[in-house]
């Protein structure tokens, strides 16, 4: 047997391009961040890298330390978390934060840290895990519809419907992952229909309930509809389509090489620079080609990860990569599409080079349960080669 007592495990192609993101996010964050220190004035751009560099540190520690966990572990995980996430979601929309007089409860902050951690990210996760977890224990069960209501669609609907009043496209992602999900894990089909029309009639509840008790969750409705006005009929030199237009203008600027490392010019003018925007920025410094990299290596990881699923050597590990993994793919293109103006605008980070906390370490807690799944199977096969060298027949048989 070898050893076990590696520091990383499973699949090291993986590991080796989320370093790879990682690295090359200090980049467009450095650059970037200097928007926020030199036309807000809060801080330096050294001091920006710095705490994305901490972050990031964290969030690989936190994967060394999930990713050696045996996956099978997080079914149990799920089950305790679940509880505890959604009173955590309950806490954090009781809280009412108004930003900007917009319905802002998406943090909550951390006593004796001051830090801000976004509760929904955990809930989303916590959630795949759970949903991963009851398609696993039902595979091949003849279910009826009204069986699967309370262990599986109530805390399902319970999590986007806290979710949802202050953060309307995680909670469509959410809801769009867990079907996708249901679906890859043999849900049936026409129970997917059913529950996409209640889904439908429940959003539709909740906004004429919205317009009807404004108080109740301040301008969400209405930032929701401005966006998409702003989407489907942009108004030159509105003050919704700001940030995209200066998106375009950065993209544009690039060309096919760029302007240099350090030299972009929106990062000045676009709020989000940092975060949501930094996808227009490392277009602006690296051009056509950068922006092209960027996007190969999340295609990379999505095919790691659909490696990894299918490598799985049972059905709850191939649903648990897919279902905490391909979110954060899609996350990021949802990110790239805003920028590239073919998505409206969402308020969604890009994973693995963005700025910020509590997204970086969910990301990584993400990828460390991914390569947990793939530790296993990694250990499966080379106990296979083990026995197959111990038995010649074996060996000669493989060959034939």
């Amino acid at each position: 047997m070898k050893s076990n007592n590696k520091l990383i495990q499973g699949d090291l192609a993986l590991w080796g391009f989320l370093a790879l993101l990682a690295i090359f996010s200090f980049f467009p964050v450095f650059s970037a961040s200097s928007n926020l220190s030199y036309v807000v004035g809060n801080g330096t751009p050294w001091q920006h890298l710095f705490k994305h560099m901490i972050i990031l540190v964290m969030g690989f520690a936190v994967m060394i330390v999930i990713h050696r966990i045996p996956y099978h572990y997080f079914k149990g995980l799920s089950i305790l978390m679940l509880p505890i996430v959604i009173l955590l979601l309950i806490y954090t929309v009781s809280q009412g934060a108004v930003i900007g007089g917009a319905n802002a409860s998406r943090w909550i902050r951390i006593p004796f840290v001051g830090i801000g951690f976004q509760t929904s990210t955990l809930a989303s996760l916590i959630l795949m895990m759970y949903v991963a977890r009851y398609l696993d224990k039902t595979m091949g069960q003849q279910l009826r519809f009204e069986q699967t209501l309370l262990p599986l669609w109530l805390p399902v609907g319970i999590v986007i419907a806290l979710i949802l009043p202050a953060n309307l496209s995680t909670a469509v992602i959410v809801f769009t992952m867990v079907f996708l999900l249901c679906f890859f894990g043999g849900y049936p089909f026409k129970h997917l229909l059913v529950i996409l029309g209640i889904g439908l009639v429940a959003f539709t509840l909740f906004v004429l309930a919205a317009k009807a008790f404004p108080d109740a969750t301040p301008n969400r409705i209405d930032t929701w509809v401005s966006r998409i006005e702003n989407f489907s009929s942009p108004v030159e030199g509105g003050s919704g389509n700001y940030q995209v237009e200066r998106a375009k203008i950065a993209i544009a600027t690039g060309g096919v090489t760029g302007l240099g490392v350090g030299k972009s010019v929106m990062k000045n003018f676009l709020p989000q620079s940092s975060s949501d925007f930094i996808y227009a920025i490392i277009v602006e410094e690296f051009g056509l080609v950068g922006g092209v990299v960027v996007i190969s290596l999340y295609l990379i990881i999505l095919f790691r990860l659909m490696l990894i699923a299918r490598r799985a050597n049972t059905v709850y590990g191939k649903l648990l990569v897919i279902g905490v993994g391909l979110p954060v793919i899609v996350q990021a293109f949802i990110n790239i599409g805003v920028a590239l103006n073919v998505f409206p605008v969402t308020g969604q980070t890009l994973p693995m080079i963005s700025s910020g906390g509590t997204a970086a370490l969910m990301t990584c807690f993400a990828f460390g349960v991914i390569l947990s799944a793939s530790v296993a199977s990694v250990k499966q096969e080379e106990e296979q080669k083990e026995v197959n060298q111990d038995n010649p027949l074996a060996v000669l048989s493989e060959t034939i």
